[in-house]
């Protein structure tokens, strides 16, 4: 097994792009199989294998400070920090946390548990660094849920005064614990569902580049409305006008496509916002038909999906 090589930080690294798809197919696997003997948070961690092993592909950590908000989704995170071996125990009285402990690990940079406090916490930690002349990346990953919460957009407000580096992952699967409402909300599914920006640009000028003589003048005069355009357009422009560059959306399943765009967002110097679209329970049927029922857990039968409770 893959899996197996795993026992820090670094060994994912060392793998071939065959083998990384092996390991987020063995990685649900374990978790399936682990949380469905102990309970705990499974629909969220299914939903981000691919952008854990993405992060931990991009950045150097312990060295890279990563923050989860909330942390119920950061079992990923245990297994390929050298954790897999606690899982037996996992939120056991003396065991492994389900959340983000800096006492278990120094991969953990912050501890959470409140849902909104991702982005604060990362902010605080940039600017320390900061401060104190270091050289590493602060990236913190908060769910489209916990967007909604007053402390996010306080934090988010804050994140355009930074001159150096600091970068939002977004985790947008359109759920908190069920489905979320409001208008950040309706805003995040305007992106999901809205047409590319980019490819409608590069179509447009295409087709004006083709007309005889006036082609390029009508691409230079339409350049000049840009900023109109772009409003319409463009997604992530809530952010773009607070003073955060907008990556996005992508593929939060697509490993290849997750690791360009994080690797773009480490060359800017100033705060971006990376948005990726993952589904909640992903590689396992019963939590992608019920991600809601499969947030928190129960032990469970793995063929059925059924509570062992239930069952007895």
């Amino acid at each position: 097994m893959i899996l197996e090589l795993i026992n820090g930080p670094e060994d994912i690294k060392k793998l071939t792009g065959k083998e990384l798809d092996i390991l987020r197919q063995e990685i649900r696997d374990f978790l399936i199989g682990k949380i469905s003997r102990t309970g705990g948070h499974l629909a969220s961690n299914l939903g981000v294998v691919e952008l854990t092993m993405a992060i931990y592909l991009v950045f150097d950590l312990p060295k890279d400070k990563i923050i989860w908000d909330v942390g119920h989704q950061s079992y990923t995170h245990k297994i390929l920090s050298g954790r897999k071996g606690e899982f037996d125990d996992l939120r056991q009285y003396g065991g492994m946390s389900g959340f983000p402990k800096r006492k278990e690990s120094p991969c953990d940079a912050f501890d959470t548990g409140h849902s909104s406090t991702s982005i604060s916490a990362g902010l605080g930690l940039a600017q320390a660094r900061d401060v104190s002349g270091e050289d590493h990346f602060v990236v913190s990953v908060i769910g489209d849920g916990a967007l909604t919460g007053g402390m996010a957009y306080e934090a988010l407000n804050n994140a355009a005064r930074i001159k150096k580096n600091f970068i939002i992952i977004l985790n947008d699967n359109n759920m908190s614990i069920s489905e979320n409402v409001g208008g950040m909300s309706r805003y995040l599914n305007g992106i999901r569902t809205g047409d590319g920006y980019l490819d409608l640009k590069k179509y447009v000028t295409n087709v004006l580049s083709r007309i005889p003589v006036i082609g390029d003048e009508l691409i230079d005069k339409i350049s000049r409305t840009k900023n109109g355009i772009k409003q319409l357009l463009i997604p992530g422009m809530l952010f773009e006008n607070m003073g955060i560059t907008y990556l996005g959306p992508v593929d939060g399943h697509d490993v290849k496509a997750l690791s360009r765009a994080l690797k773009e967002a480490k060359k800017l110097d100033h705060a971006v916002l990376v948005h990726v679209i993952t589904k909640k329970g992903k590689g396992y049927e019963p939590a992608e038909k019920n991600p809601a029922r499969f947030h928190g857990v129960e032990p469970f039968d793995v063929v059925t999906g059924e509570s062992k409770k239930e069952k007895n």
